[in-house]
């Protein structure tokens, strides 16, 4: 990639210090407090991490704090704990009657759990496996949606040591059967139905259309989500009201060594067998916790709701374990952000006082697409953070968010992670340090890395190169599961560094600034193009909601650019759009960026957690069609309009 080119985007940045300072709970307070735990845990990791893994709950403490060097590592060898013990009995003694989990209907009715009642439902769940035959070590696979029993489900299989695998609900009987055929899964917890969007969505009978051809399964427990009959098979299938009730007593934790696997996660699989990254338990609790610390200053007054859907890894570590181990009271929705109108994304906020909110950048472009009008409906003055993973966030949507929807009071803080890295591991120090308007921040403490060349020699400060890990940390995935030399193959071609396949550069300020995938790089005449900025631009144009910017094949300069767009809410005469956006293009960045065609749509692609979807846009570009999977895809209903609105542009 061009230097200039990128420099553009940067140079125009400026340090906005956060409205409010951290609270007590931070132990970090000034930059300069950041600066020499950032250096300090570079010199001495080891007891970096010590020091945060001594604030949790140990049963048998740890003899050696690290072992070994990447690929291959171990993390607080010989110590003996226990995830649920660390996220729920330990709240016990002084928060047992606080509110723990605010469960939300789509519907708007709401159910609550208080810490006791977690724990309850936790244990006596625990047992219910035990007595089914579940050991340590034997996968449970999770098809549910965003439902109080979820979190039950998961720290009950922490409880006894089984491995989990959470599915997304919304998956395709394909993708469903290839993730419980490759763990081998004994139980499936699943619901009778969910909802989204008003629509019924019917788990319990996906799932019934893919057991024949998995025979590891033995038991299916099934929560009553909407009460509607389903097929139940005897003697395998079995309602989680049922089990509970039949079920004598709670079950004590079992001690887990620091490094047993505690959960298998999946990434998309969308070119090839999807991966089950496999991480463990008490590793990741670590480095998610210190993760929840700086990247939301978590303590137990805050009612905080990560909007993701648990499929996602988003959700396990800022709620279901980072967050649920500091002791706060969080929100569980399952339904659609802006269903039945953008007003459900304030109604939430507003009725539960939630002050701290975890979501995706595509939300709150689509919340500038909708303007104020819907936000001044309610009363939002508590509302102090907003922390955002997923994908760069732009800084027309960042002032946005900040100076008009916010007012000034409402912190932005947009980090950068991956379901490999299990935290998100470049982020503000909310409170503390000062956010730049399209960067993901710094590297939190405890990280080491690097931006390199082709080659693997590091690249000078403004330069782009790819990103990678030079060291490992608590939350890194130890393994693909069942396919190690696929793992090594995958993200350690370098040696001792961990490749993120991510474009990105490092500015002046210590600022890390993701541009998106290596493959998202676009070769435009020999020229290296980043797909980020030319969004970015494209968001300039006060008309604009939504940009995504694709890469296609052309026979004499390689590559050229495509920019789809949508618009904001009320603008009706979408004419001057295209030129618009290809003048702001090329204003930013050269002619050399400005796109072949502007493509305005009604809306785009995305995934349930916010993500737009650039691999179907590119299909139907390239190919006039989709060939992939779709399940994942938010709303697929739209699909046949959004190939048919491409389709007539080009």
């Amino acid at each position: 990639m061009e230097n200039s080119d990128v420099l553009a985007m940067v140079r125009e940045s400026r340090k906005i210090p956060p409205p409010r300072n951290a609270s007590s709970y931070m132990p970090l307070k000034t930059p300069a407090d950041y600066e020499r735990a950032y250096q300090e845990a570079l010199a001495n990791p080891e007891q970096y991490w010590a020091s945060v893994a001594q604030e949790l709950t140990w049963m048998v403490p740890w003899k050696e704090t690290r072992v070994g060097e990447l690929p291959d590592f171990s993390w607080f060898v010989g110590g003996y704990s226990n995830v649920s013990v660390n996220c729920i009995d330990r709240h016990l003694a002084d928060k047992a009657d606080q509110v723990a989990l605010i469960g939300v209907y789509e519907d708007g009715r709401d159910r609550r759990w208080t810490y006791r009642e977690l724990y309850e439902a936790t244990a006596r769940f625990a047992r219910a496996l035990k007595d089914l035959g579940i050991q340590e070590g034997d996968v449970v696979a999770i098809f549910l949606p965003n439902l109080l029993e979820t979190f039950a489900a998961v720290h009950a299989c922490y409880r006894i040591g089984a491995i989990y695998n959470i599915i997304f609900s919304g998956f395709s009987p394909q993708a469903l059967h290839d993730r419980l055929a490759d763990t081998g899964a004994k139980v499936v917890i699943t619901a009778d139905q969910a909802v989204r969007r008003g629509k019924i969505i019917p788990l319990k009978s996906t799932l019934d259309s893919v057991l024949s051809r998995v025979p590891s399964v033995e038991h299916v427990i099934v929560v009553r989500r909407t009460g509607a009959d389903v097929p139940m098979t005897p003697g395998r299938d079995i309602y989680w009201d049922t089990l509970m009730d039949r079920t004598a007593g709670l079950l004590d934790p079992v001690p887990l060594e620091a490094n047993a696997p505690g959960f298998i996660i999946y990434t998309s699989g969308t070119t090839s067998k999807p991966k089950g990254l496999v991480h463990a338990g008490m590793g990741f609790l670590v480095g998610s916790y210190h993760n929840v610390r700086y990247a939301l200053d978590l303590g137990p007054n805050d009612v905080y709701w990560c909007t993701a859907d648990v499929g996602w890894l988003t959700f396990p570590i800022f709620e279901l374990v980072g967050g649920l181990a500091h002791g706060a009271t969080y929100v569980v929705y399952e339904g659609a952000l802006d269903f039945p109108s953008i007003e459900r994304f304030y109604d939430i906020i507003d009725r539960y006082r939630v002050n701290k909110v975890f979501t995706a950048p595509t939300a709150l472009r689509m919340l500038a697409r909708h303007g104020l009008e819907p936000a001044q409906k309610h009363d939002l003055a508590h509302w102090e953070l907003v922390s955002l993973v997923g994908e760069p966030l732009d800084a027309s949507t960042w002032y946005w968010v900040s100076e008009q929807l916010g007012q000034g009071h409402l912190e932005i803080n947009n980090t950068y992670g991956q379901s490999e890295t299990g935290s998100a591991w470049t982020s503000s120090i909310v409170g503390v340090t000062p956010a730049k308007p399209g960067s993901c921040g710094l590297p939190l403490p405890g990280h080491r890395f690097d931006v390199v060349d082709e080659d693997g020699g590091s690249v000078p400060v403004g330069t782009v190169g790819h990103l990678v890990l030079t060291a490992s940390f608590p939350t890194l995935a130890r393994t693909i599961w069942r396919d190690p030399e696929r793992y090594r193959r995958e993200y350690f071609r370098l040696s001792g560094r961990y490749a993120t396949h991510d474009a990105a550069l490092v500015d002046q300020d210590g600022h890390v600034w993701v541009l998106g995938r290596i493959d998202d790089v676009i070769n435009v005449a020999a020229h290296r193009l980043s797909t980020m900025e030319m969004e970015s631009a494209a968001l300039s144009v006060p008309e604009v909601a939504e940009a995504a910017v694709i890469g296609v094949p052309d026979a004499i300069k390689g590559q050229v650019p495509v920019a789809i767009v949508t618009v904001r809410q009320g603008v009706t005469d979408v004419s001057a759009i295209p030129a618009r956006v290809s003048e702001a293009i090329e204003k930013e960045i050269g002619a050399i960026a400005r796109p072949r065609d502007v493509l305005v749509v009604d809306a785009m692609p995305k995934t349930r957690s916010g993500k737009i979807v650039r691999r179907l846009l590119k299909e139907i570009l390239v190919s006039g069609e989709i060939r992939g999977d779709v399940s994942g895809v938010e709303d697929a209903d739209h699909i046949p309009r959004l190939i048919e609105q491409l389709s007539q542009q080009e």
